[in-house]
């Protein structure tokens, strides 16, 4: 969590604040006036806990302290707790010497917390805590630094807007349109009468009008009398409000109090094509709504953390905020506490994918604390992979399972090549973590088993003839229809040679009769597989037709789902319902990741950007230009058809890569040409600007 060089800060048991906190979250979903609560195990913060520090006082200190929670003192573990006024801020004297200050707290209703200030005992680093199973760890802690603001609640900002437009309706009542997709509560002021005003919320004015078919309404009791302004009581999205009260009440204004959580927007991205810039920017917002707590799935239906849409989320907030805190609560939310019993979420791949996030974490950050903290818990949940194994070592759903993949007609039985292709990189990730860590009996356990996993995998589901994977095995028999899953993930992770690229490519990705892949979920991977194979212009495009067509439909956040062929009055139904579908929803934002990591061309190398690489590319575009964030600054680049600048960050080292038709020349650093006829400049100045002229 954060460091203590601010003074001291309310501290609790690793991870109990997150586990704590996704409970809470997990149940505020409400459709049509009941909670739905999700269908998987949602753990808890242990309610009794024992904090422990070791302290030396040349003479006797006053130490100031609040605890969320009931809790006695303790000195060098004497049964006789030591005396204290039970208060909210209350004070204790340490004595002289060296002694061990042990503090026992029980909530059943918070996480049990600690916040201690002065004899050399502030809270945060130096304090150690135990769930009583007699293993101590560091006390772990974030930005709760105010003794009187205990980690009860999340700390969201909130800004105050008035409706854009108000509009009166037939048969009474008026809708209120605030503009654009928005999140938090909603204030009447100068409210006269008793009883109720009924809100009928919409991301679309057609589902706001709808009234009790609206995904969520809600009746507001109000009491002129009591009070001139009254404020819903729990926050919702929408853009639209349809707004009827009961006779006799009233209202003179209508407010929205949006519920955020501050975050510097540190991408950008401007080209020659508005429609992709109006696309990037849309993108920005859908994922700041989103990215909450937790990085939510969609902000009206589910607002539950789903690991496969987090890890979408993850990767295209490390192109836009770099906001990290909000990675590592949804990281450890998702894992919950020992034993595994099921999979992630229920859904067998998205155990995969909180490894390949966890992965990706390190990567763009550098962070190998937070590996070093939660890697128990990566062995543990590899260690119920493994049991669930067939004879050949392959994953396959259990009856309790959910397989997901895509929403697109598929067998989901038997052993399935693209989990075998997500587990095997799950391995990989033990191994790296592993070795990162000197941990060399699993990093040679989980290389072995990752090296022997790819190799089955091929000799069982790459077929030459057809020039891919094929789907899978069921019963001993093959499933030999080819769908694109299994070689996108070939791509993405790298384990195809150049010969089998040009395979799946002809063959796979850009063959028509291929069955379309359903999910934009998905479509996000094949579009990145379309990327490493040379088809940023066919994505630019696909770019442009598809999140481009949801603006032509008035969108204002991105969807979780839309298909072109489909008349508008048909746009939000999903799931068998009218007005199902999310209009939020965080994988909607995917283009700012394409955009950042292969047209402005940025990704890291090596962990935390120690060593990095930029290839802009302009595809048809005249210009490109833009910002990515990366832990030690931000990398500028700019294109067009006559030059290249690159800023570079303040640390590590880059190198720029790009195909020219000239000769191009820089000032800047020795440029080199590959065997394949690319360029090549080191970028081994921190802070520096290198400029290429591509026009000589």
């Amino acid at each position: 969590m954060a460091n203590n060089e601010q003074g001291p800060n309310w501290i609790w048991y690793p991870g109990d604040y997150e586990i704590w906190l996704h409970q809470k979250a997990s149940v505020r979903r409400q459709f049509r006036g009941y909670i739905c609560p999700p269908s998987w195990r949602l753990d808890g913060a242990y309610t009794s806990i024992k904090f422990r520090r070791l302290f030396e006082l040349t003479e006797p200190a006053e130490l100031t302290l609040s605890v969320q929670g009931e809790f006695v003192l303790l000195l060098n573990d004497d049964m006789t707790p030591l005396r204290y006024e039970r208060k909210p801020v209350t004070s204790v004297t340490l004595p002289a010497g060296k002694h061990t200050l042990a503090i026992n707290v029980y909530n059943d209703r918070e996480i049990p917390a600690l916040y201690t200030t002065g004899a050399g005992c502030d809270s945060g680093e130096g304090w150690e805590v135990t769930a009583l199973n007699g293993k101590w760890v560091p006390a772990a802690y974030w930005n709760f630094s105010d003794i009187e603001q205990p980690p009860a609640s999340f700390p969201f900002a909130y800004e105050e807007y008035d409706p854009v437009n108000t509009e009166a309706l037939d048969g009474g009542g008026i809708i209120v349109d605030f503009g654009r997709e928005t999140f938090g509560y909603v204030e009447f002021g100068d409210v006269t009468g008793t009883g109720s005003i009924h809100l009928y919320y919409g991301e679309s004015r057609e589902e706001a009008l709808a009234g009790e078919l609206a995904e969520t309404f809600e009746s507001l009791s109000v009491d002129g009398n009591a009070a001139s302004s009254w404020r819903t009581p729990v926050t919702r999205a929408f853009r639209y409000i349809q707004l009827k009260a009961d006779e006799g009440v009233q209202w003179g204004n209508v407010k929205h109090h949006y519920e955020y959580v501050p975050m510097e927007l540190r991408g950008s991205f401007r080209s020659s094509d508005q429609r992709l810039d109006d696309i990037w920017e849309l993108s920005a917002h859908t994922l700041q709504l989103n990215m909450r707590e937790f990085l939510y799935d969609g902000m009206k239906r589910d607002r539950w953390v789903w690991s496969g849409d987090a890890n979408l989320g993850f990767l295209i907030n490390n192109y836009a905020y770099f906001e990290q805190d909000v990675t590592k609560r949804t990281l450890v939310a998702l894992r919950g506490k020992n034993p595994v019993e099921i999979h992630i979420n229920t859904i067998m791949d998205y155990t995969f994918y909180w490894f390949l996030s966890c992965y990706d974490y390190y990567l763009y950050t550098g962070d190998l604390e937070f590996v070093r903290t939660h890697y128990a818990n990566m062995l543990s949940l590899m260690e119920f992979c493994l049991k669930r194994c067939n004879e050949e070592g392959m994953m396959e759903g259990y009856p309790e399972d959910w397989v997901f993949i895509d929403w697109a007609p598929m067998e989901r039985r038997g052993a399935l090549a693209a989990e075998q292709l997500l587990l095997c990189r799950s391995m990989e990730t033990i191994a790296c973590f592993a070795a990162e860590l000197g941990d060399t009996d699993n990093e040679r356990k989980y290389s072995k088993m990752a090296d022997g996993l790819r190799s089955r995998i091929f000799e069982a589901f790459w077929d030459e003839e057809q020039g891919g994977f094929i789907h899978g095995k069921l019963n001993g028999e093959l499933q030999k229809d080819i769908l694109k899953y299994p070689s996108v993930f070939g791509i993405r992770f790298d384990y195809l040679d150049e010969e089998q690229r040009e395979s799946v490519k002809r063959n796979v990705l850009m063959n028509s009769s291929i069955q379309k892949i359903i999910t934009p979920f998905m479509r996000f991977f094949e579009l990145e597989a379309l990327c490493e194979i040379g088809e940023e212009a066919h994505v630019l495009r696909e770019i442009s037709n598809y999140w481009g067509g949801m603006i032509d439909l008035g969108a204002t956040s991105f969807w979780e789902e839309f298909d072109p062929s489909l008349p508008p009055e048909l746009q939000y139904d999903m799931y068998g319902d009218k007005f199902r579908k999310s209009l939020c929803h965080a994988w909607g934002a995917a283009p700012i990741y394409l955009l950042g990591k292969y047209v402005l061309g940025v990704r890291p190398i090596e962990p935390g950007y120690r060593r990095y690489r930029v290839e802009p590319k302009l595809g048809e575009l005249e210009q490109i230009e833009g910002k990515v964030p990366t832990p030690h600054g931000d990398i500028t680049v700019y294109r067009d058809k006559d030059r290249i600048v690159v800023k570079t960050c303040g640390d590590g080292s880059g190198i720029l890569v790009f195909t020219c038709e000239g000769i191009p020349q820089s000032k800047d650093g020795l440029l080199t040409q590959t065997p394949d006829g690319r360029y090549e400049l080191l970028l081994e100045k921190p802070g520096a600007v290198y400029e290429v002229n591509l026009s000589n």
